[in-house]
């Protein structure tokens, strides 16, 4: 018999292997989904400009998940939140295009989703304080 412990990682394979659509979005409200989420994370400046959308929609294109780009925004999020004591502080992010690089870096890794939701709680204590 073969134990696990109840968070691991996903046997090995990356996100993009781990794709599992319940029910379809179409274009638009993956776009506004993705919109909704940037605007939500931590650090970034609430504002959508016109490149925003145009990423959100070549992400749809692309078919990456909705739930990567979300745990992107988490991961990025978390890594800005979580810096030494005495580092200058770091500016407001104002573009989408921040995010690309652990977008993909969340779809080609093999995390745990019970990893990004420690993640979730995390931002919220710290951002709650």
């Amino acid at each position: 018999m073969v134990r696990h412990c109840g968070i691991r990682k996903a046997e090995g394979k990356p996100m993009e292997e781990q794709r599992v659509e319940a029910k379809p979005l179409s274009r638009e409200e993956y776009i506004q989904k993705v919109l909704w989420a940037y605007r939500q994370t931590p650090g970034t400046t609430g504002a959508v400009r016109r490149p925003d959308r145009q990423l959100a929609a070549q992400l749809q294109e692309r078919g990456v998940p909705l739930d990567v780009v979300e745990n992107a925004f988490i991961l990025a999020a978390t890594r800005r939140l979580i810096r030494p004591e005495g580092a200058p502080s770091l500016g407001m992010i104002r573009s989408l295009a921040y995010f690309s690089p652990v977008i993909e870096e969340v779809l080609n890794s093999p995390i745990s989703p019970g990893y990004f939701q420690y993640l979730r709680q995390k931002i919220q204590r710290l951002t709650s304080r």
